[in-house]
């Protein structure tokens, strides 16, 4: 159990991040016993996963766009409608919020399912998005995904679009969707109202040394064993000599340069850190490239997976100026897509909030 002066310093965040929660009338993040240090709050949703009730989900099969994985197949969704207090008639939905998992994940995951829970109950409508390969929609298309996959998702995107009926269309992308979700938006193949990133990746050449390194070994057997199993699952199948070579990939790296890097048409892996990385785009926008929408970076400094240099850096007094639609939140505890603290998800009451305020609504 942390000291008294280390619990006191996991309840101060950065200058700026208080200022941005005091905005948003939330507390620091401070976490549920018995939840505590970055890798207990990482681990919890797969320990102890939420019960959460059953919905009227819709399920979508949305285009896919062209890409070197070919043409052809779908995306599967899940449209879930907003949610009235008991006894309250339903409303029109407040906006549509896109949510997009994260690496080895799906819709059905239990963060993306919890904060597609918590904006329904707050009014909006949320599309649980699968990536290529992902989830119960592996059938629907060959091939798997990337950090930087917005050939992909423009069809799906624009399909969001229409089912936004006018209103706002937000999005949240958790860990790596947050990545490709900022991606996107960069690579103008999407016009939002609001984006939120809750740890998300946004150098991935540093993001996966740091899975690599000797701690987080574990972490990254877990996630390889998921990437293994969705590229096994391929139709068609890989061939025995790829299925062997998967089978002795020993990193996130060597699976980057041995399946994404050349199925998306890299020269090879270092390549793909390179372009798929959002961060060098940020800090140096190109003159053709198109304004962000408001957009929301939270980043745990105790992330385990997810090094916070990129999002600090974009935190600094010059980038702030120049991205004045960037926010960057930093939360000294929370792991990895954690933040599990008394009374329910942090992170997922602030990204309500956050959009919320977006809209101009009340904070509830």
């Amino acid at each position: 159990m942390p000291s008294e002066s280390s619990s006191t310093l996991l309840q101060r965040p950065e200058p700026t991040s208080a200022e941005l929660l005091e905005h948003l009338g939330l507390q620091p993040f401070r976490p549920r016993a018995p939840w505590w240090g970055a890798d207990l709050q990482t681990l919890r949703d797969t320990l102890r996963p939420d019960s959460l009730p059953d919905r009227q989900s819709t399920a979508l099969e949305l285009p896919l766009g062209p890409s070197n994985q070919g043409e052809g197949g779908s995306l599967l969704a899940w449209l879930d409608p907003p949610v009235a207090a008991e006894g309250a008639p339903v409303g029109p939905p407040k906006g549509l919020v896109l949510l997009l998992h994260g690496l080895g994940g799906s819709s059905q995951g239990t963060g993306e399912q919890r904060l597609g829970w918590c904006l329904n109950r707050a009014g909006f409508s949320v599309l649980r998005l699968n990536m290529r390969g992902a989830g119960e929609g592996r059938a629907l298309a060959t091939g798997t995904y990337a950090a930087r996959c917005s050939t992909d998702l423009a069809p799906a995107l624009e399909r969001a679009r229409q089912l936004a009926a006018g209103g706002p269309l937000l999005a949240v992308g958790l860990s790596l969707g947050g990545t490709v979700l900022l991606n996107a938006v960069l690579d103008g193949v999407v016009r939002l109202e609001g984006l939120a990133l809750v740890s998300s990746p946004l150098d991935l050449a540093h993001c996966s040394a740091t899975i690599s390194s000797p701690r987080n070994r574990l972490y990254e057997r877990w996630l390889l064993e998921r990437l293994r199993q969705q590229t096994l699952n391929d139709v068609p199948r890989p061939d025995r000599a790829l299925s062997e070579r998967l089978r002795r990939v020993a990193s996130i790296r060597e699976f980057d340069a041995l399946i994404t890097a050349p199925r998306w048409g890299y020269a090879d892996v270092d390549a793909y850190y390179r372009q798929a990385s959002p961060l060098p785009r940020l800090l140096e926008p190109p003159a053709t490239q198109p304004p962000l929408p408001p957009t929301l970076i939270l980043q745990a400094l105790d992330d385990p997976w997810v090094p916070a240099a990129g999002a600090q850096a974009l935190g600094l007094e010059p980038h702030r100026q120049e991205h004045q639609r960037l926010e960057v939140l930093l939360s000294p505890g929370g792991g990895h897509n954690g933040f599990h603290a008394p009374g329910g998800c942090w992170s997922d009451q602030l990204v309500l909030r956050w959009l919320e305020q977006r809209l101009g609504s009340s904070v509830c």
